[in-house]
């Protein structure tokens, strides 16, 4: 059955991604291994790319266990030419790419006074250009084929403001506005275009916060589901904005954040540093 197919298709069906495949940008570590895993247990075959190609080598060969076809490719999102190359080995690879998960990204944690023009273009240049310029890459393919799912990865700062993450948040809240902008260019493409946002996950970018028994008192304080988000909190959000069951949905921005947005104020004051 054809994926054009698949909106006549039973609902025990929606949430099926066999026979599609998808790239995950940033997959040898973090989230980006856990929406991989997701995919591929919900049937789908799999794109990994990081910079360095030889740190997915174990990540693959997890990944084949499940009896999915997968492909290991560079990426440095950085690079229009490597973005490009990219495309394109993996439409060689696999004929077609259905869904997209734009998840490569980085921080640098700096006071705003502190932080640099590098720091600055660093940021923006992984999390927003790097993003858009995949996103547009890859569309070109899906557009020939009539159907694809981009799922930007963004964060709880694509909407709130954090102090020592301001080019982060600046770079999030520009993922969000630019989902809403290529929904829009691309929905007559059969194209969705849509951001998940997680709230407080332990990632690299974050683990040294955790170490502060602290801070992580004063985050659970604040979040109404009274702890911090597991990666297989995630799995759920990431197969349905990658799957049928999301057909009508476009340009919007799912945050997977134990309720942490609803701003409560039932917090006590910070933690002094």
């Amino acid at each position: 059955m054809s994926r054009l197919d698949m909106r006549h298709a039973g609902p025990g069906s929606l949430f099926d991604l066999t026979g599609q495949v998808a790239i995950v940008t940033g997959a040898s570590r973090g989230l980006g291994q856990y929406f991989a895993r997701a995919l591929a247990k919900a049937g789908a075959d799999l794109v990994l790319t990081s910079r360095n190609r030889d740190a997915l080598m174990q990540f693959e060969s997890e990944i084949k266990a499940f009896g999915r076809r997968v492909v290991a490719l560079a990426l440095d999102v950085c690079s229009q030419e490597s973005i490009e190359k990219m495309a394109a080995d993996a439409q060689a690879a696999f004929g077609q790419i259905h869904i997209l998960v734009n998840n490569a990204g980085m921080n640098i944690r700096k006071p705003a006074l502190d932080v640099t023009w590098s720091d600055w273009n660093q940021i923006l240049d992984t999390n927003l250009r790097g993003t858009f310029f995949v996103a547009q890459a890859v569309a070109r393919r899906m557009i020939a084929n009539g159907y694809g799912r981009i799922v930007n990865i963004g964060s709880v700062t694509s909407v709130f403001g954090y102090a020592g993450l301001a080019p982060y948040g600046a770079s999030r809240g520009g993922v969000r506005q630019l989902t809403m902008s290529l929904a829009d260019d691309w929905g007559r493409f059969g194209i969705t275009v849509n951001c998940l946002a997680p709230g407080w996950f332990r990632t690299e970018q974050n683990k040294v916060l955790y170490q502060d028994p602290a801070w992580v008192e004063y985050l659970v304080e604040r979040i109404p589901m009274k702890r911090p988000g597991e990666p297989h909190d995630l799995d759920g959000a990431i197969v349905f904005l990658a799957s049928e069951a999301s057909r009508y949905v476009t340009g919007q921005t799912l945050l997977v954040d134990g309720g942490i947005s609803t701003g409560s104020t039932r917090a006590t004051v910070a933690p002094k540093k």
